[in-house]
């Protein structure tokens, strides 16, 4: 039976019983890492062709672009989101995605704006929200990044000591973020 199956192996592995973008397809570096160009092949995090070409340095500013394209961290206590109690939803700095409602929003005490929850979660459910987590082992130990689904921005990391009801903590790095008043929405 072993047999049978390597003998067919090399079949499984020839050119012609791939889909043709893939075959035909093109790595191209933007910025750290590959995005294949092949029509019908798309990134984790659903890139559009909108967002691809941005150049994010003329868009945002230093600091922003520091923190969400090159997964910096802001001073702590530094932010402007970290006191605003304003009733409201906060949005992706780079492409304006909706990530969190105020009212999940709580003082964590570590100096970053801090939620409990993702906004569009549904029970622990967080599959419908724009936001993506992500293993990093940046800092010499695990953790868990949080990025933008729709652009790859980062916004931050989340933790497992937070309030009740999830016990998350999303702290969120204020110049990943804008704000927009529940009045203005």
């Amino acid at each position: 039976m072993a047999a049978g199956f390597l003998a067919r192996l090399p079949k499984v592995f020839f050119r012609g019983n791939f889909p043709k973008a893939l075959v035909t397809s093109k790595c191209v570096r933007r910025g750290s890492r590959p995005v294949y160009t092949a029509a019908g092949l798309r990134s984790l995090t659903r890139y559009d062709e909108t967002t691809i070409n941005v150049d994010w340095q003329k868009k945002l500013t230093p600091e922003q672009y520091f923190v969400t394209r090159e997964k910096g961290t802001e001073l702590p206590f530094s932010g402007i989101h970290l006191n605003n109690t304003e009733h409201g939803m906060y949005h992706c700095m780079c492409c304006n995605a909706a990530l969190f409602s105020s009212e999940t929003k709580y003082d964590s005490g570590t100096g970053w704006p801090s939620f409990w929850q993702v906004h569009g979660t549904v029970d622990s459910d967080e599959t419908n929200t724009n936001a993506l987590r992500r293993t990093d082992n940046s800092m010499g130990s695990t953790g868990t990044e949080v990025i933008c689904k729709k652009c790859d921005a980062h916004l931050g990391h989340v933790f497992d000591d937070g309030p009740e009801p999830t016990g998350h903590r999303f702290c969120i790095n204020s110049v990943a973020l804008t704000f927009k008043p529940k009045s203005a929405q």
